[in-house]
């Protein structure tokens, strides 16, 4: 079904109808979960979409509606769903087992790879999920450096440990979140990205910054993109100042490039924190990085220097199933044009719904680098033209809520109930699978939901 079969229904209207049984399941999870989620990007009204099986780069809901997925695993499946490969190794790995308690050789190959792939692992340790990996790179930072202080910027997303949360999509004055306390959020500095004036200011008042930390393309995977000049303004100060620079590669390690951003970019910081693809698609994460610094977690040279250990548990870290499924990823990677595959997509998809933001004359835009798309719904109707969009003027308004209409929200529906499903931003990651038909697929329902809404009156 969709908003073609239903010419005169509203998109809810549309999606209701060919969402039963979704809305029968959120019906069902409210009452044993908050608000029936497990995450809350996947908060979506009228209810949101329960997913039965998944493809290469489609997959298909519990009502067997077919959808074109830019959701993506949240980022993790740059090989799409259940890739012959990957699959083939997890379930071999299930075959010997799903934890040892022990090590296992297959930690050992999945830490090369990712020494040999990434610039700055020298060494590595594995996690359980990308905010883990965060936490500890915030503390090695802090044990290396003696330092307390942390500086982010407005907008980006480093997980949900503490020191993570003021400044993501609230309390951008950088106060506590609920359930923090002020002394954690203290001790982090908040900075606007793109800011050189703003942040070296705060080099110039706080001698005791023992790391800045960044999502190289910008927040949100560049839905508020990072000027290509700014990632080195930052490493040259973090290196006169001695303080640590972590680039957060959760989403863009291994999908930028092999090497994720600071290999394209050709800058290399002191730590890198990793998540999603370094494990397949798989629970892990990993931080890697210089091994002075990475020297906080060895047990010999705490013993030969007289330095207290940093201690570091998790009864999932390198899980051999994860394991595998990262070394099946990571190979692939390191050995075909997956990862250009993706970008060229990517570049082609928004140049063709920028040319149906053209034909419609409609004054948003479709943007984004490398893998990434983002849609700009133009809340306050700025003279823009759609194929040479500077996201990076609109910041403010893209960290603001939305006021009056959703129209994310309605963009995301217009799209569902025409085959296609983004997060709701609305932005989309994209596979190395995906192909020409999703190409048109993705195209055509743009132009329809663009259509849908006119009908409806919620744009000129």
């Amino acid at each position: 079904m969709s908003a073609s079969t239903l010419p005169n229904a509203t998109l809810t209207a549309a999606y209701e109808a060919m969402t039963p049984g979704s809305a029968a399941l959120a019906a069902k999870a409210r009452a044993v979960l908050p608000s029936g989620l497990a995450h809350d990007s996947r908060h979506f009204d009228p209810h949101p979409l329960y997913v039965a099986r998944a493809l290469g780069p489609v997959k298909w809901d519990v009502d067997g509606n077919k959808y074109v997925d830019y959701f993506g695993g949240h980022g993790a499946l740059i090989l799409g769903h259940n890739h012959p490969d990957v699959t083939r190794a997890i379930h071999a790995a299930l075959s010997r087992g799903t934890h040892f308690g022990a090590c296992h050789e297959a930690e050992i190959r999945w830490a090369e790879l990712i020494t040999q792939m990434v610039p700055s692992a020298e060494r590595v340790r594995f996690t359980s999920s990308g905010t883990e990996a965060t936490l500890m790179a915030l503390r090695l930072a802090r044990a290396y450096t003696g330092r307390s202080k942390l500086v982010r910027f407005r907008g980006h997303f480093h997980g949900w440990n503490d020191h993570m949360t003021s400044g993501h999509i609230n309390h951008f004055d950088g106060t506590a979140t609920s359930g923090v306390v002020d002394g954690v959020s203290d001790n982090v500095l908040l900075c606007d990205a793109n800011d050189v004036a703003g942040i070296t200011r705060i080099f110039n008042d706080h001698s005791d910054i023992a790391a800045v930390i960044l999502e190289p393309t910008g927040a949100s995977f560049g839905r508020m993109p990072i000027e290509p000049s700014f990632p080195g303004v930052l490493r040259e100060l973090t290196q006169q100042a001695g303080t640590v620079l972590i680039f957060d590669e959760v989403v863009t390690g291994f999908r930028v490039s092999p090497g994720g951003v600071q290999a394209a970019l050709g800058i290399t910081p002191d730590l890198t924190t990793m998540a999603k693809i370094v494990a397949g698609g798989l629970p892990g994460g990993a931080v890697g990085g210089r091994k002075d610094i990475l020297d906080w977690l060895d047990f010999d040279v705490a013993k030969a220097t007289g330095h207290e250990k940093i201690g570091h548990q998790g009864t999932f870290n390198a899980n051999p199933v994860s394991a595998a499924a990262g070394i099946a990823t990571l190979e692939i990677l390191a050995s075909t044009d997956a990862c250009a595959r993706a970008n060229a997509f990517g570049a082609e998809v928004r140049a063709k719904m920028n040319e149906v933001l053209e034909d419609e004359g409609l004054k948003w835009a479709v943007y984004g680098t490398y893998s990434g798309l983002h849609i700009f719904t133009n809340p306050d109707g700025a003279d823009i033209v759609p194929g040479r969009f500077d996201a990076a003027a609109f910041i403010p308004q893209l960290m603001s809520k939305p006021r009056g209409i959703n129209m994310p929200a309605q963009v995301r529906m217009g799209m569902l109930v025409n085959g296609v499903d983004l997060n709701t931003a609305p932005s989309g990651t994209i596979s190395a699978m995906h192909g020409e038909e999703e190409m048109a697929i993705t195209v055509d329902a743009f132009r329809a939901t663009i259509r849908a809404l006119r009908r409806e009156g919620l744009i000129g």
